[in-house]
C-alpha cells in the first residue's frame, strides 16, 4: 500500500474550499493545479504529493478556524513554513489542506531585560536575527538555511546550525509556545518566564515535525552578541586528517562557536560561486570560529590553530576582518545552493555519528560512493558529528534515484552502527520512517504512538509522518534499546 493510500482524501472540494474561504477570505486560498505543484515536496524532492488546497492564514484565530473547518469536513491538514526541510516533513500524504504559515511573520516583543522575544512561526530565522542587532542580541540557531528557513518550522524539526556546537539547538532556545491542537484548542506551553513547573511539555513539541498540532506562537531566547570573534580556516590534504584535528580540539577541552568541515568536492563548486581563494587541491578543509571577550580569544585561536598543525595542516589562516569572516560564513552556509554546479538533483542526508567515528564515516561514504557509482559530496557540522553527505544525481534517471536511495539507506545505517542516529536536524519525515524500527524497539515506538495520540488522536493532524505504524513494527518484543539491524 502506498503511502497516498493511507489517507485518501474522498471529498467533494467545493463545500470545503467555500468554507475556508469564510475563514480566510477569497484572497488567501490556492487551488489551481499549477499554483499546488509548488507546494508537492519540501527539500526532499524524490518524494511528492500536492495538497488539496492551500491555506494561508494571518492570525491563530484564523488557524483555528481551518482546523475546525477541516475536522467537520473529515479531512487531513498538516502545516508549511517555508519548505526547506530535507526528510519530507511538510509532505501532503494522501492530499488535504496546506496549512502555509508564512503570512504569520510577526515579531510581537522584544525583552532584552529579560532576554526572550515572542514571534509567529513565519517569521524568517535570519530576520530575527537581522531585527535583534541594533539590541545587541540574536537568535542562536543558525540552519544553513537561516536566509529562508521560518522560526516555525526550526521548532518543528528541532533545527540546528553551525553554531549551535557552543550554543545548543533549537529546543534550548524555546521557552514556550502557543499550540493549536488538532481539535481546534489553543493550549499554552511554558512562556517568557524561565524554568516553569511540571512535565516539559515544549521540549515534546519542539522537533514533533507538526504531528501534535500547529505552532501559532513562540517565545524564544535571544542571546548577546560576542564582544569579537577569530575565524579560521584549516587547509588539509586529507579527510582523516581534517576530521582527527575535530576530536583533538574537543578532546583538549576547547567548546569552539563552530566547527565546520568541507571537503574537495564541495570545494569545488562553493569555490566556482564565491570565489574565496579555496585550495581546490585540498583534501578538506575546517572552518574553526571562537568567540566571547576579546581577552583570551586570540589565545584560545592559537591553540586550535596549532592542533591543526599537529594534524599535517598545510596551511592556517585567520580571517582579517568582517568581512572576510562574513564572506567565509557566507560560502559555508549557502554551500547547498552551490551543488547546483555540480549536479541537476541533489539528496541531503543527516546522520550523526560520535566524533570518533567521523573519520570511519567518511571512508565508509566515500566507499559507498564508489559501490554504487553515485557522486557524493561532504559540508557538515563536524563538531557535534552531525554529518551531511550530498548524494549527487538526476531525478529524471530512475536508475539514478534507486541507486541514490540505496546508498543513503547504506550511510544511515552505518551511521546506527556507530552509535549514532539517522538525523540530527531534519527530522524524521516520511523519508527515514523505516529507520525508525532500527534505532528504537517496539516498546519505544508504541510509547511514542501512544504520546502522538494523546496530543492527535484522530491522526488528522501530518498524518503518515515520523512513526512508521503500519504494519506490526510495533508489536512488543523482547527488552533492548536498539533494534539490531
Amino acid at each position: 500500500m502506498s503511502k497516498a493510500d493511507l489517507y485518501p482524501v474522498a471529498v467533494d472540494a467545493t463545500p470545503l474550499i467555500r468554507d475556508l474561504q469564510a475563514v480566510v477570505g477569497p484572497n488567501a486560498l490556492l487551488t489551481a493545479p499549477s499554483d499546488l505543484l509548488v507546494y508537492e515536496c519540501d527539500g526532499y524532492t524524490i518524494e511528492k504529493n500536492k495538497p488539496d488546497v492551500v491555506v494561508f492564514p494571518s492570525s491563530t484565530e484564523q488557524v483555528v478556524g481551518i482546523v475546525e473547518t477541516c475536522n467537520r469536513h473529515e479531512v487531513p491538514f498538516l502545516a508549511r513554513g517555508a519548505g526547506t526541510s530535507l526528510a519530507g516533513g511538510c509532505l501532503p500524504v494522501g492530499g488535504g489542506v496546506m496549512i502555509a504559515l508564512t503570512r504569520m511573520k510577526r515579531i510581537l516583543e522584544v525583552n532584552t531585560r529579560d532576554r526572550y522575544a515572542t514571534v509567529e512561526p513565519g517569521v524568517i530565522n535570519l530576520g530575527l536575527t537581522n531585527h535583534l542587532k541594533p539590541y545587541g542580541f540574536h537568535f542562536a540557531p543558525d540552519p544553513s538555511s537561516q536566509g529562508a528557513c521560518t522560526i516555525g518550522g526550526n521548532v518543528a524539526t528541532n533545527s540546528g546550525g553551525p553554531h549551535t556546537l557552543k550554543e545548543g539547538v533549537t529546543v534550548n532556545h524555546v521557552l514556550g509556545v502557543e499550540l493549536v491542537l488538532p481539535d481546534g484548542r489553543i493550549v499554552y506551553t511554558g512562556g517568557a518566564a524561565e524554568d516553569h513547573p511540571g512535565y516539559d511539555l515544549t521540549g515534546v513539541i519542539v522537533g514533533s515535525e507538526g504531528t501534535f498540532g500547529i505552532v501559532t506562537k513562540i517565545w524564544v531566547r535571544i542571546t548577546r552578541n560576542p564582544q569579537a570573534y577569530r575565524t579560521l580556516l584549516a587547509v588539509f590534504e586529507t579527510v582523516d586528517d581534517a576530521t582527527n584535528t575535530i576530536s583533538d580540539i574537543i578532546g583538549a577541552g576547547i567548546i569552539p562557536a563552530a566547527l565546520e568541515m568541507l571537503d574537495q568536492l564541495i570545494l569545488q563548486a562553493v569555490e566556482e560561486a564565491f570565489h574565496f581563494g579555496f585550495p581546490l587541491d585540498a583534501g578538506a578543509v575546517l572552518i574553526m570560529e571562537v568567540d566571547g571577550i576579546e581577552a583570551g580569544l586570540d589565545r584560545d585561536a592559537e591553540r586550535i590553530a596549532d592542533i591543526a598543525r599537529q594534524n599535517r595542516a598545510r596551511e592556517v589562516r585567520q580571517a582579517q576582518n568582517d568581512a572576510e569572516r562574513l564572506l567565509l560564513w557566507k560560502c559555508r552556509k549557502q554551500a547547498f545552493g552551490a551543488v547546483g554546479r555540480l549536479a541537476p538533483s541533489y539528496c541531503t542526508q543527516d546522520g550523526v555519528v560520535p566524533r570518533t567515528k567521523l573519520p570511519h564515516i567518511l571512508r565508509v561514504i566515500q566507499a559507498i560512493s564508489q559501490k554504487y557509482q553515485i557522486r557524493i559530496c561532504n559540508v557538515f557540522h563536524a563538531g557535534d558529528g552531525n554529518i551531511h553527505p550530498i548524494l549527487l544525481f538526476d531525478e529524471r534517471d530512475a536508475d539514478q534515484v534507486k541507486r541514490v536511495l540505496e546508498a543513503s539507506h547504506e550511510i544511515l545505517e552505518e551511521c546506527i552502527r556507530c552509535g549514532g542516529s539517522v538525523t540530527g536536524e531534519h527530522g524524521i519525515g516520511v523519508e527515514k520512517l523505516n529507520f525508525m524500527p532500527k534505532l528504537f524497539t517496539p516498546e519505544d515506538l508504541n510509547m511514542m504512538l501512544r504520546l502522538r495520540t494523546a496530543f492527535n488522536p484522530l491522526g488528522r493532524c501530518s498524518p503518515a509522518k515520523m512513526l512508521p505504524t503500519a504494519g506490526a513494527c510495533i508489536e512488543p518484543s523482547k527488552p533492548g534499546r536498539r533494534a539490531p539491524l
